[in-house]
């Protein structure tokens, strides 16, 4: 019972084993190493897009704060209309 226990172990940590070193043979084919490149470069693009979301959230939320604080967005007062003073000088005894 003993020894057939051990060969069990040794059997499952043979296959183990064959199975990591197939898996790190693989990554080392050209294959392998384009696969791992463009796994990399598809990280990397996600990053910059969620930095760059980040970034305009950021952007847009500190734009609002200072437009409520300058008071940018607040609606315009109703005036009368402004009257113009009447020009004075050469042009105005042309007209």
């Amino acid at each position: 019972m003993r020894r057939l226990f051990w060969l069990a172990m040794g059997i499952t940590i043979g296959a183990l084993v064959v199975r990591k070193l197939s898996r790190a043979a693989e990554k080392l084919t050209p294959q392998g190493i384009v696969a791992q490149l463009a796994e990399g470069l598809r990280d990397l693009a996600d990053a910059i897009g969620d930095f760059g979301a980040d970034v305009r959230a950021a952007a847009s939320a500190r734009e609002e704060e200072l437009r409520a604080g300058t008071g940018l967005d607040a609606p315009l007062p109703d005036r009368p209309a402004a009257v113009l003073p009447a020009r004075r000088g050469a042009h105005a005894a042309e007209s």
